[in-house]
């Protein structure tokens, strides 16, 4: 397949799906005609005045994309062509990764799709639009920038950033791809793994005409080495199987195929649609893992061990390119950079991060918590959008092993008066429900950081930057009781006590947002919590607050905030270029404590200094709420 023009050097290229991987696919990445429709006034390519060219997939409010505009407008519009492969046989797929936030698609002048949801990715068969000579396709993109009522995470609704929102992202801002299709060919691939049996559940779901005699062929390979291989019958095009691995009956051996931060083992999955006499219609490859999360009482558990949650926040955003990584290569580089930094996890704020992202979590070892980027009103229609748009993040991300929690509400954003009103707790512990009947294998938080009505974990946000009085408030486990009915992190209830409620003392408890110590050489404009004045402050300040944190009792895990400066908001550990503001090797030392004689020695340095600072009585600057 012939591309459009090609993307400036900027490699964007890699498999965009990797749950289901094929061959023969083509990325459009690139230079496309672009244009900017302010009131949303066009309705047709026809009337569409082209007058700029836009690098896809950065959005046209980044410098990356080209156009820079982060003004105000309803509506874009984008346009491309391309030389169609050779399809007898086959057919043409046109997947888009993510479109934010109402997208309409025409090729040749003819509706091919429409889709709403800006996280969410959506494809459509094209290979009867297809003429000869090259192909066109035209794609308009609606976005409200003040529409509240539409998921739209940290991009802000007012023109310029204000607080911990940011600039928005209009129309492309994931891969757009072509993919070649066999007429019957698998459509849709599910693994899921079971510890208590030893097996892997496989559902699999078949396109294309229903003949008799079709077989799905399934290897299981480890490091090159075959743990199962099987064929079996489709069924009105579905195969649903539960593969045995062999148990060996030993935890040595066990072991050794278990998936963790520490040992990310992945099982590589490849699987064949044959027909009656064994031809091979459709090949594709996936990958998954034994892997098992659970709560059980007040812990987290991994694997059926309890397993501390050391997190960070992550919003996945990046100067030039906004939510769109500048490369492949720079989504793998943020998991390095966690893991160098100490952390087992991420929490991904506020947004439904690129599959490229999970697919390197998982390779490399990186737990995830997702979370649906919230609404900022409530109604009939954002409960309506909200939901529909969570649902297909889940379905989309439900086979990645790094993923180990859902999260879909945030500090109650969009659902702002819980306290007071029963249509509204309904719908958090609605979303509670649907998720776990998606995936009853993983833990889910319905409203992260305060007045929790339902989940399996309780995450609470508390800024609070003394670490005596962090260490005081979460330190003994037979204080919970007072902690939950009257602390108030963020002047919120942690629990809301009513007659639909969930309340139950003995789930986990992680500290899923602190911290947020803020620092930036230029300080015009900076925003964080709270302020440091130095290098050396921050850091010492950092490394005092963990060394308190890692060792209290009652918590499950912790989260601190956050992993980069994100625009104005400077409280990161790196700032916004992934240059570290402390050394690495800090920052490890302050999630995990000494190890050795010299860690010990090192960690007692900065306390001395801490000490003396406290001696000199250098005041520490105000606390900035949110």
């Amino acid at each position: 397949m012939k591309a459009v023009e090609p993307a400036n050097g900027i490699e964007l290229h890699a498999y965009p799906r990797p749950l289901l991987e094929r061959t023969e696919w083509f990325s459009l990445n690139g230079i496309w005609d672009f244009a900017i429709d302010p009131e949303a006034a066009w309705a047709a390519p026809s009337e569409v005045v082209w007058n700029a060219k836009i690098l896809v997939p950065f959005s046209p409010e980044t410098p990356a994309g080209g156009v820079n505009n982060t003004g105000w407008y309803r509506a874009c519009w984008y346009r491309c062509t391309f030389t169609a492969p050779e399809l007898e046989g086959w057919r043409l797929v046109l997947h888009f990764g993510a479109v934010d936030y109402r997208a309409t698609v025409w090729v040749n002048g003819a509706l091919a799709a429409r889709h709403q949801g800006g996280y969410t990715p959506f494809e459509t068969d094209i290979t009867g639009l297809l003429l000869d000579g090259p192909q066109t396709i035209v794609v308009r993109a609606e976005d409200d920038p003040a529409e509240l009522a539409q998921p739209r995470g940290k991009q802000d609704w007012q023109l310029q950033p204000h607080g911990i929102w940011y600039h928005r992202t209009s129309g492309i801002w994931q891969t757009v791809w072509l993919e070649r299709v066999p007429v019957s060919s698998i459509e849709r691939v599910a693994l899921t793994p079971n510890l208590e049996r030893w097996e892997i559940g496989l559902d699999a779901l078949i396109a294309g005409p229903q003949r008799d005699g079709l077989r799905l062929s399934v290897r299981l390979e480890t490091d090159g080495r075959t743990l199962t291989e099987d064929v079996y019958s489709v069924a009105s095009g579905e195969v649903t199987r539960r593969i045995a691995l062999g148990d060996p009956g030993l935890d040595d051996c066990r072991n050794g195929l278990l998936w963790s931060p520490e040992c990310p083992r992945l099982i590589d999955v490849h699987l064949a649609l044959e027909d009656r006499d064994g031809r091979i219609l459709d090949q594709v490859r996936s990958y998954t893992a034994m892997r098992a999360v659970s709560i059980q009482g007040d812990r987290f558990l991994l694997n059926g061990r309890p397993y501390q949650l050391r997190l960070v926040l992550d919003q996945g955003y990046w100067p030039e390119s906004g939510l769109t990584a500048p490369s492949d290569d720079a989504l793998r580089r943020d998991v390095e950079l966690a893991r160098a930094m100490g952390f087992n996890g991420v929490r991904k704020h506020q947004k439904i991060e690129d599959p490229r992202y999970l697919y390197w979590a998982d390779r490399l070892g990186l737990l995830v918590w997702e979370e649906m980027p919230s609404a900022y009103r409530y109604n009939s229609s954002s409960v309506e959008r909200l939901t529909k748009e969570w649902l297909d993040a889940v379905r989309r991300d439900i086979g990645h092993p790094s993923i180990v929690a859902w999260v879909p509400f945030n500090e109650s954003w969009g659902v702002p008066d819980l306290p007071d009103s029963p249509a509204q707790r309904h719908y958090v512990r609605a979303l509670y429900h649907l998720t776990k009947t998606l995936d009853p294998s993983r833990p889910v938080i319905g409203n992260d950081g305060w007045e929790s009505v339902a989940g399996d974990i309780l995450g609470i946000h508390d800024y609070d930057s003394d670490p005596a009085r962090i260490g005081a408030r979460y330190a003994a486990v037979d204080g919970l009781p007072r902690l939950l009915e009257r602390e108030r992190p963020g002047g919120r209830m942690l629990l809301l006590k009513t007659l639909e409620s969930d309340h139950r003392h003995g789930r986990p408890i992680v500290l899923s947002e602190f911290g947020g110590l803020g620092f930036c050489p230029n300080t015009e404009g900076a925003w964080g919590y709270t302020w440091c004045d130095s290098a050396e402050e921050f850091g010492e300040r950092f490394m005092d607050l963990l060394s308190v944190v890692r060792s209290l009792p009652s918590l499950a895990g912790f989260c601190y905030t956050q992993f980069t400066d994100t625009y104005q908001e400077v409280n990161g550990l790196l700032y916004a270029d992934r240059t570290p503001k402390i050394p690495l090797e800090d920052m490890r030392l302050a999630l995990a404590g000494p190890s050795n004689e010299a860690e010990s020695q090192a960690e007692w340095a900065w306390r001395e200094r801490l000490l003396e600072r406290r001696r000199r009585q250098v005041s520490l600057p105000r606390d900035y709420s949110r």
